[in-house]
């Protein structure tokens, strides 16, 4: 008897060796962000910033109606294109040139596309670095996408075949920042007359804030594991070394490691104890996800204001250049970074270098 081979309908997902540079990938599937993604965002992470957590609030300075957190947003999008580019990765390394372009609203449809702008087999033979520039698309009219978001990041995922040739090594020339054309893009002229500061939280506006400032956030946040299956499942975020304990237990940690974005939501959260008007995330400059997290650490932050910028033509809302922070098990009242020899400090697991947009 002759045996047939059967082509499987399923995925494996992608592998380094399966990546070239000019790849274009549309990633599936579009998700409607209603209401309940919005509660439970907030669920996981307690973010309390005052235009996207009531509506009464967003109207009265100028929204149509209250905006989603913009890391909502990013993790969205973000989870459309993990089945393609890092299923099969071992960890998310960077992001860079980060764009909010414009408010997404509960309702909106998004979607995901990615180019491979580089590749670099690491040493080991065994992985290789990958680079993507992703955009997410709100789908209002059919036939006519808008972007809403666009980032690159670079994720280092497992080789299938350690024998393969490895492609010729291309680095992307990323920017050293964020354009600040794009500064104010995303957030509407606003009514900051309307603005109230005892219903934001907080009493402290643009001027308030001083380059070269370091805020601690004071707060700590233990992460469950549960918390952390219900957020990747949120974002449909797929990766397996963050769902998979029965293969992640044979994986150098020897459990699930927690997804990175959620580390920056849970930092972006604390960090309104300081920062309560600072409602918007307008772009991220440079990311690093230092050292990994795992259910039961207990993530703390501090700030540190890195710029200042008027927007030309806004007399109604500025940016705040900020370095993010985040440590695990390690308080932040000494402001731990890096030591002598340009090293990150033990405890250190996130530095975010971002803009933010905050009433004049």
């Amino acid at each position: 008897m002759t045996l047939t081979a059967v082509k499987t309908k399923t995925s494996c997902g992608n592998f380094f060796e399966d990546f070239h540079v000019g790849q274009v990938i549309r990633h599936g599937t579009p998700k409607t962000i209603n209401e309940g993604d919005t509660a439970l965002y907030t669920a996981l992470y307690g973010t309390r910033f005052a235009v996207q957590s009531g509506t009464a609030f967003a109207e009265a300075i100028g929204y149509p109606y209250y905006p989603l957190d913009d890391l909502l947003v990013f993790h969205v999008v973000f989870g459309k294109t993990v089945n393609d580019i890092s299923l099969n990765a071992v960890a998310n390394l960077g992001y860079s040139d980060c764009r909010f372009l414009m408010p997404v609203y509960a309702g909106d449809t998004l979607s995901a596309q990615s180019e491979v702008i580089g590749l670099k087999e690491n040493s080991n033979g065994k992985t290789g670095v990958v680079y993507v520039r992703s955009t997410g698309y709100r789908h209002k009219e059919p036939g006519n996408p808008e972007k809403v978001l666009e980032y690159t990041r670079w994720v280092m995922v497992k080789k299938r075949d350690e024998t393969a040739p490895a492609p010729q090594t291309t680095l992307p020339d990323l920017p050293e920042g964020t354009s600040e054309d794009c500064l104010g893009q995303a957030v509407p002229k606003l009514s900051i007359d309307e603005w109230d500061f005892d219903l934001s939280g907080s009493p402290f506006r643009f001027d308030d804030y001083e380059v070269g400032e370091k805020i601690d956030h004071v707060d700590g946040m233990t992460v469950e594991e549960a918390e952390h299956q219900l957020a990747t499942r949120l974002y449909q975020n797929t990766a397996k070394v963050h769902f998979n304990h029965h293969s992640e237990k044979n994986s150098r940690f020897g459990k699930r490691l927690i997804y990175g974005g959620h580390v920056i939501s849970l930092a972006r959260a604390l960090s309104f104890n300081g920062l309560g008007n600072a409602f918007h995330i307008t772009g991220i400059n440079a990311g690093r996800h230092v050292a990994p997290l795992f259910a039961g650490d207990t993530v703390y932050a501090w700030s540190e204001v890195l710029d200042k910028k008027k927007i030309e033509g806004r007399d109604d809302v500025a940016a705040l250049r900020l370095r993010l922070v985040a440590t695990k098990d390690r308080t932040c009242e000494d402001f731990p970074f890096k030591n002598e020899e340009g090293k990150y400090e033990d405890g250190v697991i996130l530095d975010l270098d971002y803009w933010t947009i905050i009433p004049v």
